[in-house]
């Protein structure tokens, strides 16, 4: 269940594609925030080189899927959540600042254009096709939230100098 950007439903018969169709579509793609990106510049940088400065929603390259759905639902609140404390009287924030922070109504409309959207494919589903949907989420937000244990630096506190010759 993979829609775009406008919330139109993608790959509606996957089951009909070769596993090597799979693994080619996988490869064009790197994750972004609620979903996928196909941009060739930034999938050739892994995800660095965004050329829309990662507006996602605005972008013909997203992708996103029904298990991105609570994070589509957390992004919309904390979109609103932002519009309002920035129209809120603020000292010390030029104009222009205070512009670009602000989330655009287009941007409000797309997020819950999208949300209704995957809500409403997932009204129509049978109670079976359901459960299958709610199973795979599950396993999918699972993986998602492994910690891939990447290394890191270890700062260890300096030792007092008698210590140090011990």
């Amino acid at each position: 269940m993979s829609f775009d950007r406008h919330g139109n439903r993608l790959w509606r018969d996957v089951q009909a594609l070769l596993e090597s169709e799979h693994a080619r579509y996988a490869v064009g793609e790197i994750a972004v925030p609620y979903g996928t990106c196909t941009e060739p510049s930034n999938v050739r940088a892994g995800g660095g080189a965004c050329p829309v400065r990662f507006r996602c929603a605005g972008c013909d390259h997203f992708r996103t899927n029904v298990s991105f759905l609570p994070d589509l639902t957390a992004y919309l609140d904390d979109l609103l959540r932002t519009r309002e404390r920035l129209a809120a009287t603020m000292d010390g924030v030029d104009e222009w600042a205070r512009a670009d922070a602000t989330p655009t109504e287009e941007e409000i409309t797309r997020i819950r254009r999208l949300i209704n959207r995957v809500k409403g494919d997932l009204t129509e589903l049978s109670a079976a096709e359901r459960a299958q949907v709610d199973e795979a989420i599950s396993v999918v937000r699972k993986h998602r939230a492994v910690n891939l244990g990447m290394p890191s630096v270890r700062v260890h506190p300096p030792q007092p100098a008698s210590e140090a010759l011990a």
